[in-house]
């Protein structure tokens, strides 16, 4: 399906923005909804004037030490591609559409133990494009988390809360590690993790296997794929906050530009945000990889910084940005490895709502604007450009994968993508979201392969309770 730019633009101005970005604002009282459902507290929540007020905070016994919390969230999205893979020698045009369902409990006893369940459901309709349906699209009827905390006093503003089970982690601004909001089917971990609090600090320390979709059995751990370490962070003055990891992780049997073997890896890095007078903010984030992948020694890293400005006495809440992303590549086939492993990334929000571009052997700009004309409606637009790190090495998506293998480019520069998108928030509730991309293919493809222009366009909704 091939849509002119400028209609794009105006279907963008009356649809919604999808669910990764920041949750509405609520009162103490009534909390906002989160991604993750069990960061919301519904623990003061006495019940309000909506119908299905009285499952959010539902009395267990007389005194109401035990006391449950239910909750749901509905989505549904329609995806429309032209070209998509750049149009290689079979039609890559499609309009297919995913949904899901996911359906919580949230039970505490007391205020030091907690047991949270939640089941998903995830369709798909048939997708014609390379891949077919694929892992990212369906799932029927799973455990998406199911846990116990256990939480440990230790004084004042200090306690330990030990979590164990299947559960979904998200960390800073999910550059490494995220849920996967735009995947239909999200990702989960199951193991061990403790959260420990004192003072401004917050650490999760973690030992949890990946749990991989298998769309026709039960998903089950597996234990060749683990994420370990440390994340803590705190705030800083004037809403800023400071973020410190070391995040390890293992799998078996990958290659990176000609190195085959089983991989472990170790990434230490940190990140900062803030902001400055007259309206400018900033954030910025850097990591260094180590390890090995088989007997190779690992050396990567990335570099990412954005400054925005917001116009003082503004009625519209605009917002502009620019910024760059950097991720190390490999300088030639076999022995030491330089490439960065990306980890699990929500990559869609930084290089592109297409997902052909991922954190890996990756020079990218970015600059765009955000604005909202009134209290439901919300508008953005972004451009990024983009080059490879190093010609030697391949052109991975935002999976991880390689989208063009190395040893074909006679230029660095990939190409560049625009994403226009809005927001309708028709209430608390309930959400409109949609949007137009279009990328423009660089030399760098047109060496490697196909290089026809791609349109993506899509429309959603979402139903949260």
């Amino acid at each position: 399906m091939r849509i002119p730019s400028s209609a794009a633009f105006a279907l963008s101005l009356v649809l919604a923005q999808p669910t990764w970005l920041p949750a509405q604002e609520s009162s103490s009282e009534r909390p906002a909804f989160g991604f993750l459902r069990w960061s919301e507290d519904w623990s003061r929540f006495t019940g309000g004037d909506e119908a299905l007020d009285p499952i959010k905070h539902v009395q267990l016994d007389d005194a109401g030490d035990i006391w449950a919390s239910f909750g749901f969230r509905a989505e549904a999205r329609l995806e429309a591609w032209d070209d998509f893979a750049f149009d290689p020698p079979v039609s890559n045009d499609d309009t297919f559409t995913v949904s899901r369902l996911l359906a919580h409990a949230d039970v505490h006893f007391g205020d030091d133990v907690r047991v949270f369940v939640e089941g998903k459901t995830a369709q798909a309709s048939d997708r014609d494009l390379p891949g077919g349906r694929r892992a990212l699209d369906a799932d029927y009827f799973d455990l998406q988390q199911l846990f116990v905390d256990a939480r440990f006093p230790l004084g004042d503003d200090s306690s330990v809360t030990v979590r164990a089970g299947r559960q979904s982690v998200s960390f800073g601004a999910q550059r490494l590690v995220s849920p996967l909001p735009w995947g239909n089917t999200l990702r989960t971990w199951e193991g061990l993790s403790a959260i420990a609090r004192c003072g401004p600090w917050t650490a999760t320390a973690l030992l949890l296997g990946y749990v991989p979709v298998d769309g026709s059995e039960f998903n089950h751990r597996d234990d060749d794929e683990l994420l370990l370490g440390v994340y803590a962070t705190r705030p800083l003055a004037a809403g800023g906050g400071l973020d410190i990891y070391a995040l390890g992780n293992t799998r078996d049997d990958v290659s990176v530009n000609g190195t085959n073997g089983d991989a472990e890896r170790l990434t230490l890095g940190v990140r900062t945000w803030g902001k400055f007078e007259r309206g400018f903010d900033y954030e910025a984030e850097g990591a260094w990889q180590t390890g090995d992948v088989d007997s190779a020694d690992v050396s990567a890293g990335f570099l990412t910084a954005t400054l925005g400005w917001r116009p003082t006495n503004q009625t519209c809440k605009r917002r502009h940005w620019v910024g760059f992303d950097w991720a190390s590549g490999d300088g030639s086939p076999g022995g030491r490895v330089g490439t960065f492993d990306q980890l699990y990334p929500l990559g869609h929000a930084f290089f592109g709502f297409m997902d052909f571009i991922g954190r890996q052997n990756i020079l990218s700009i970015h600059t765009g604007v955000s604005a909202q004309p009134t209290d439901r409606l919300t508008l953005s637009a972004t451009a990024l450009e983009f080059w490879l790190e190093d010609q030697d090495d391949a052109l991975y998506n935002a999976g991880g994968g390689v989208l063009r293998a190395p040893g074909s480019f006679d230029s660095s520069n990939v190409g560049a993508e625009l994403d226009l998108m809005a927001r309708w928030k028709h209430d608390a509730h309930l959400s409109f979201y949609g949007g137009y991309s279009h990328f423009f293919p660089g030399a760098a493809l047109a060496d490697s392969g196909p290089d026809e222009d791609v349109d993506f366009a899509y429309v959603g909704l979402q139903l949260t309770y």
